[in-house]
């Protein structure tokens, strides 16, 4: 923890003066832009994607996997970022939010199980959250390109282990639903939490606090989304479209997740410890 500070206010730094502060923000003078540009960007790669998609996907099935993933990966970040600076944003207005803002009051009502108050959200400071975390969004990025491997090899040996034929569809898939939401889902959001807090710097305490505090809930989501999406899946979808389909529908849960952690990371700066001549940022 005593590393994790100056590591995070060297980043938030270097994140918000220069890679935003003098490049994006000079450029566009407005925060929204900052997330519209990236969020352009990363629609452009997919387009790209989608366009070469089968094409690089005979040459190098599983870098093409991976690519795809990071970028998805991205998206879902970035429209989390989004999120937060949009309610964020309101909240800073005099009078906070109005019924004039609309999406920023959806947003609001929505987030009820935030743990942080609009004066955790928007502290008497100048070190105030910058308008894009890019090494949040790197972090997102470089999970999705890792993951990719290992969720493209499980679905094909659910495909192997569950083959569907004319003859036989449904019962196959049901069992494919069920072995991936009762084997493979407890697993990576354990697993996603755990990659997440390591490498924002956290050691095992924050790892089991995380686990502790996030694990049921985000499992207990898991089932009420999921199932009917892999049932989708598997059952319409070739191999090597399930991990594209998936994480294309996956952006609004990966989003769900990063907003989860973040709140979840911001909980924790809010009851650490604090001196009286450091902040925690």
């Amino acid at each position: 923890m005593v590393l994790e500070i100056p590591r995070r206010r060297f980043f938030r730094a270097i994140n918000s003066k220069y890679i935003c502060g003098r490049v994006l923000i000079n450029l566009f003078d407005d925060q929204p832009a900052v997330h519209l540009v990236i969020f352009l960007i990363e629609m452009a790669l997919v387009s790209r994607l989608v366009a070469k998609f089968n094409s690089y996907y005979a040459e190098r099935p599983i870098l093409t996997m991976m690519i795809t993933n990071a970028v998805l990966g991205g998206i879902a970040d970035t429209v989390a970022q989004s999120i937060t600076a949009i309610r964020l944003s309101a909240l800073r207005k005099p009078g906070g939010i109005t019924n004039d803002d609309t999406l920023a009051m959806e947003i609001h009502e929505l987030d009820r199980k935030n743990p942080l108050s609009v004066q955790d959200l928007i502290p008497d400071s100048k070190f105030l959250p910058p308008p894009f975390d890019f090494e949040r969004l790197t972090r997102f990025m470089a999970y999705g390109f890792g993951m990719a491997p290992i969720q493209f090899t499980w679905f094909k040996f659910l495909s192997r282990a569950f083959p569907i034929t004319k003859s036989a569809g449904l019962g196959p898939a049901l069992k494919m639903v069920a072995f991936d939401q009762l084997v493979f889902a407890p697993v990576g959001i354990a697993t996603f939490f755990t990659v997440m807090t390591v490498a924002e710097g956290g050691g095992r305490r924050a790892v089991s606090h995380k686990l502790r505090d996030m694990y049921l809930p985000t499992l207990k989501a898991n089932f009420m989304v999921w199932p009917l999406v892999q049932m989708i899946n598997f059952r319409l979808m070739p191999i090597q479209f399930q991990l594209p389909f998936v994480s294309t529908v996956g952006i609004a849960w990966t989003a769900y997740l990063s907003l989860s952690n973040a709140a979840e990371d911001a909980m924790d700066v809010r009851s650490a410890p604090q001196s009286p001549n450091i902040r925690l940022l």
